[in-house]
């Protein structure tokens, strides 16, 4: 049996396209210097790829319940949109993978658990955000990773079923939540983002 055609490409955001989870870390941990707590890189990987909410907890976990989490969040978010302080590039090989969807006219969408305002600065600064036909951000459903509503309501903004959609993440509450949603998925934590161009060529995809 023929694997199912892929008919859309769902990417996350944040270390898939562009390597903001180097920056993400600094920050945190800068931050909570400033606060007078550690934030190892341990507690800092539990946090990563979860919604806002979920990664809060964790914080609060650790730093205790007195710890001002709102101003904390607050202080991380200027320091990572302050393009003087915090500079993030774009992941080797993304708009040679733009480039080859581009030719095989494959419709493609971001869901991340970063907010619109973010996706604007990054994907907007590195001038791709326009290669996207749609982007669903936090806020825009009720739940985040690794819940399957981000990918869901992709889909449907594309119009295209989910088991017909692929989605390349990096982190596991993506991952988790593609397969919630009934999509294939592409588990990339390499530096580069590789274009693979037998599955999309073919738009035979993966199982």
């Amino acid at each position: 049996m023929l694997p199912r055609p892929v008919q859309a490409v769902v990417f996350d955001m944040d270390g898939l396209l562009i390597d903001s989870e180097t920056a993400g870390r600094d920050a945190m941990m800068r931050t909570a210097r400033d606060y007078g707590r550690e934030l190892p890189l341990s507690v800092y990987l539990s946090m990563v790829g979860l919604a806002a909410d979920k990664w809060q907890a964790i914080a609060v976990d650790h730093f205790g319940m007195d710890f001002p989490i709102d101003d904390y969040y607050a202080a991380v978010r200027a320091t990572m949109n302050d393009k003087s302080v915090t500079v993030i590039a774009l992941k080797p090989g993304v708009n040679e993978l733009l480039d080859h969807l581009d030719t095989i006219g494959l419709p493609r969408a971001v869901a991340t658990s970063s907010g619109h305002e973010a996706v604007r600065l990054h994907l907007g600064h590195a001038g791709i955000l326009p290669r996207f036909h749609a982007v669903v951000a936090k806020g825009d459903t009720p739940r985040g990773k690794p819940h399957p509503d981000l990918f869901l309501h992709a889909a449907g903004i594309i119009g295209v079923p989910p088991a017909r959609c692929l989605v390349f993440e990096d982190a596991e509450p993506g991952f988790l939540a593609a397969a919630a949603a009934g999509m294939r998925y592409i588990f990339s934590s390499s530096s580069r983002l590789q274009v693979d161009r037998g599955w999309a060529a073919s738009r035979s995809g993966y199982r």
